[in-house]
């Protein structure tokens, strides 16, 4: 199945939204801000509320959701993903305002030469066990940042997170809700980022478009428009990390081929595979890949990834290169390549790759 390419629009994406907030409390910007954003932003507002929801691209949103719903009759526009569109990289890139190339979480599982392991970020195991990375925060240690939060703190404004990884840890998004709430009601202007990991987690188990997809998608589209009735003098901005599509899985352990020249298991994503290969097999490598998965994936050279800047544009995290293998080969159909056969078998919903269902993402506004 032939699937439309989109590349990312760093001048117009997911990392400029977090500066058009830096821009409207006067604080120096990461990068651009987002224009869409800013025609909204430029009115003064006691609370703006950023709510992120994983995984809820614009295709997701457009086929499980009425025209004339909430969210569609509420959509300001579209823009795009970071590369890899998916939840490491994109949601790095809400909090600090920077592109992937720029603060170094690329992806679930990335690279560090420090350490030389494939370490999934979030967890901080090594990849594919339990097994501690580290005794401390691998990504926190090499790749640090200071989110834009901590920035308008730090300058005297106020600014919130409401996640379930940050106290009071919400578990639902009707306890988000409240806690949204509960902060837009209490004195003095604001800024709340919120993030709930549905339809992301639903998606990824029964599909995109299946009936409990669907059901979580509209949910979510009723409890956003209820929590907007319960606040004033509120700016609520709700978009997506990245978008979906369904995918059928094969593990790269069943081509011992490509096996034999690899010198690590892949990382990043299934669909966005860092391949750091043996020397002396490189040209085997890219014979045996362009067989095998030639019209699904495209294979780019290191510095082919360089010259194209894929995972952004501008000044380079100090680690960033030497987190990349030789090669990255890009998903463009509905094919995803996995480390092991259990994981080809778990996952219906995926993202990371360059189909347009995947990059492109709704910037909803409820004034």
């Amino acid at each position: 199945m032939s699937h439309q390419i989109k590349l990312p629009d760093y001048e117009n994406c997911i990392a400029n939204l977090p500066n058009s907030i830096l821009k409207k409390w006067g604080l120096p910007q990461n990068g651009a801000s987002l224009p869409l954003a800013d025609q909204y932003l430029e009115q003064d507002y006691k609370n703006i509320v950023v709510i992120l929801l994983d995984g809820m691209g614009s295709c997701i949103m457009d086929r499980n959701l009425d025209a004339d719903g909430f969210f569609a009759t509420h959509l300001a526009g579209t823009y795009s993903s970071t590369f890899p569109p998916t939840t490491v990289a994109a949601t790095t890139s809400i909090a600090n305002g920077l592109a992937p190339s720029a603060h170094g979480w690329l992806g679930w599982d990335c690279y560090y030469p420090q350490v030389d392991k494939n370490v999934t970020v979030f967890l901080n195991t090594e990849q594919g066990t339990d097994t501690p990375a580290a005794d401390y925060f691998v990504a926190g240690e090499y790749c640090g940042y200071e989110s834009i939060l901590d920035r308008i703190n730090k300058a005297g404004g106020t600014a919130y997170a409401v996640t379930p990884f940050v106290e009071p840890h919400p578990d639902s998004f009707e306890k988000i809700s409240e806690r949204i709430v509960e902060l837009c009601r209490a004195p003095g202007e604001k800024y709340i980022y919120a993030y709930w990991n549905e339809p992301d987690h639903i998606m990824h188990e029964t599909g995109c478009y299946s009936e409990e997809a669907r059901q979580t998608v509209r949910r979510l589209e009723e409890q956003v428009r209820e929590l907007s009735e319960k606040v004033t003098d509120t700016l609520i901005l709700v978009t997506a990390d990245h978008g979906h599509m369904d995918s059928e899985g094969v593990s790269i352990t069943d081509y011992p081929e490509l096996m034999d020249c690899l010198v690590r298991m892949p990382s990043i994503e299934p669909r966005a595979l860092n391949l750091f290969v043996k020397e002396e097999k490189k040209a085997q490598f890219e014979q045996v890949f362009q067989r095998l998965f030639g019209d699904k994936f495209i294979l780019y050279t290191k510095q082919k990834v360089l010259e194209e800047q894929l995972f952004g544009t501008g000044k380079e995290h100090e680690n960033f290169r030497s987190m990349l293998g030789d090669y990255l080969a890009v998903a463009v159909s509905d094919l995803s390549i996995y480390n092991s056969r259990e994981e080809a078998a778990r996952f219906i919903g995926v993202h990371a790759g360059l189909t347009e269902d995947e990059m492109v993402i709704p910037l909803i506004v409820v004034l």
